[in-house]
């Protein structure tokens, strides 16, 4: 298992997670489109439709040279818009970073890890699947658990609460920060400095 992504001349790939049209654009599974729109402001440039079936923005990142991927699939089909990519820049699969939210994550915090299951998430599970491997990059967004008993597959599709809202901005912020750190530092003191959240 690779501690860290592909060497500093190498490209890599940050994928962000979610669902296209406006009518999603603010719910909570959309949260890795919102860090990589993030990212993008960073990078100076607009995402360009691409062949592979998602945007694209090429630039640099953390001192490297990385590629911004959003797909434009919906979420449960993001596998092939991301394995497209990987394929076309030839970036394997330990050079993929996705960006995604996490149930089993408190919101306000984030997680960064290597490999592992999908975690019934199934854009995770449509890219293991098109990939072919678990071993690609995951910086997971907290979103927690749904309150009382509404189901979790209706949670992910509304939008952030009235308080979430209010934070959201610094906590895309803050992943942003993580995902370039990751890009930049390598896994372990990514973990090291943004775990504490």
């Amino acid at each position: 298992m690779p501690e860290d992504l592909p060497g500093a001349g190498e490209l890599i790939l940050l994928v962000g997670l979610g669902n296209p049209g406006p009518q999603y654009a603010g719910n909570r599974h959309n949260v890795g489109f919102m860090v990589l729109d993030e990212l993008a402001a960073r990078v100076g440039g607009k995402f360009k439709t691409h062949k592979t079936g998602g945007e694209v923005l090429e630039g640099r990142l953390a001192g490297r040279r990385v590629v911004l991927v959003k797909p434009r699939s919906y979420m449960n089909l993001s596998g092939g818009p991301v394995a497209g990519a990987a394929k076309f820049y030839k970036v394997p699969p330990s050079g993929v970073v996705v960006v995604h939210d996490e149930l089993d994550v408190d919101f306000g915090a984030l997680k960064l890890k290597f490999g592992g299951g999908d975690n019934g998430h199934n854009g995770l599970r449509s890219i293991t699947k098109s990939l072919g491997t678990r071993d690609y990059y995951r910086v997971r967004f907290g979103i927690g658990r749904p309150p009382g008993r509404q189901d979790p597959a209706d949670f992910v599709l509304k939008d952030f609460s009235t308080v979430e809202r209010k934070e959201l901005p610094l906590e895309v912020d803050r992943c942003a920060d993580a995902t370039e750190a990751l890009a930049g530092t390598g896994l372990a003191a990514a973990q090291n400095a943004f775990h504490a959240g």
